[in-house]
């Protein structure tokens, strides 16, 4: 039984992008990578309409799981999302379960998607980019909040 390549985490498609110079090649790598966890991402990291319900600012307390032995993947862990965003169906949660959840999530995920998702719910710039790419590469993902 052959096996094709192993996916990419979330973390390393933003890594390429970052590394291209070009535009063009950054909407290349976001195209050909193309996944629900890398465009929720991306839509947390730009979408003015996304509100996390979470504290700003900080990285919470967690431990990080082993880079090599990380029991879930962003590409799945992903669908947790829709607990941490107002609005969502984890409005009515209990804020210390909303957070056991975020953190949990970072605890199981790769390190270094991990430290993405922090920077996601913070709304970190991350150099290299852009939200003019992503709107390339996705359009329609992005919403603003003044337009609605």
């Amino acid at each position: 039984m052959a096996y094709g390549p192993k996916p990419k985490e979330i973390y390393e498609i933003i890594e390429a992008v970052c590394r291209k110079r070009k535009r063009e090649d950054k909407v290349k790598v976001m195209k050909e990578n193309e996944t629900w966890a890398l465009k929720d991402v991306l839509r947390g990291l730009f979408d003015t309409t996304l509100e996390w319900d979470l504290p700003k600012g900080a990285t919470p307390p967690f431990t990080p799981s082993h880079e090599h032995n990380h029991p879930k993947s962003l590409r799945r862990a992903n669908r947790d999302f829709k607990y941490l965003v107002k609005g969502g169906p984890g409005q009515d949660l209990n804020t210390w379960k909303r957070e056991n959840i975020f953190i949990g999530m970072l605890e199981t995920i790769h390190p270094e998607d991990a430290k993405l998702v922090v920077k996601m719910i913070n709304r970190e710039k991350i150099d290299g980019l852009s939200r003019v790419a992503v709107e390339e590469a996705f359009p329609g993902l992005l919403r603003d909040s003044e337009n609605n």
